[in-house]
């Protein structure tokens, strides 16, 4: 039987619903980002479903050193809680070192491990240990199985609150591939299963300093996850994607969102 998850009002992991984890890659300012959560907020309750903003306050894994990284810890989540008390919304951002948890976790209703951190021991932990809900991005070098140490990670501090995220694996180079398979593995270990649509079609270093992206799978992506029976979707959104400061290859826009929210909808309701 699958854990249930509670975010506020949400829950995660009740057959036929579907959360939307949906926002920019990065807080690229204030406005922006008030924007942005309004016009995705709207969307989700107009097709029906439930919404939890996501936006970085540091891109801390980027390849270039020059790559823009964000407005940082202090000023981010101060925009991140004005983003939450204006709209209402639950907020989900990651964190880098165990040192920022304490900053954020007043702030943050879901705190998200980064796939490329997902094997450090204290990170995770010091997370767990918040009580919040924690969503695990399965790294690109791991297999789906790979997952039950790092679940374990969170399980051994009594937090049960756990997403588990598919966002693609390496395949070859600047490459990722979705295995589906992938989602239904996750899902043995007990825990709602979310899919990262947008960065599964990321083509990491793709264009030499930065990645690069394929949003025209998106969709398909999309409607093969919610076929499958993943619990929420995970999806980059920006009114410019082209425009934007990171990302913006693999992002979608709102109308794009409202796109793939209706079609997915109708095959929820089929399972």
């Amino acid at each position: 039987m699958m854990q249930q998850v509670q975010i506020g009002k949400i829950v995660i992991g009740r057959p036929k619903e579907l959360v939307i984890i949906a926002g920019p890659c990065v807080i690229e300012s204030e406005t922006f980002c008030l924007s942005m959560v309004r016009r995705i907020k709207a969307v989700c309750e107009n097709v029906g479903f439930p919404f939890i903003f996501k936006a970085s306050y540091d891109k801390a894994n980027r390849l270039s050193l020059d790559s823009f990284r964000g407005p940082g810890l202090k000023k981010g989540i101060e925009i991140l809680a004005k983003v939450k008390q204006k709209y209402g919304v639950p907020i989900l951002s990651d964190v880098h070192c165990k040192e920022e948890i304490k900053q954020v976790e007043n702030i943050l209703d879901v705190i998200q491990i980064p796939a490329f951190l997902c094997r450090q021991t204290d990170l995770v932990v010091e997370a767990a240990k918040t009580g919040k809900v924690i969503n695990i991005k399965k790294a690109q070098f791991l297999a789906p199985w790979d997952m039950a140490g790092i679940i374990k990670k969170v399980e051994v501090t009594a937090n049960r609150q756990i997403l588990l995220t598919e966002r693609g694996f390496c395949f070859g180079y600047n490459n990722l591939v979705v295995d589906f398979r992938s989602l239904g593995i996750l899902a043995q270990f007990g825990y709602p299963v979310i899919f990262d649509a947008t960065h599964s079609v990321q083509l990491p270093g793709g264009k030499g300093s930065c990645s690069g992206g394929q949003r025209q799978f998106v969709l398909p992506l999309c409607r093969a996850a919610v076929a499958y029976g993943c619990q929420g979707l995970f999806l980059e959104v920006h009114s410019q994607p082209n425009k934007a400061l990171c990302d913006g290859p693999n992002m979608i826009e709102p109308k794009q969102l409202e796109i793939i929210l209706r079609q997915v909808k109708k095959i929820k309701q089929c399972l």
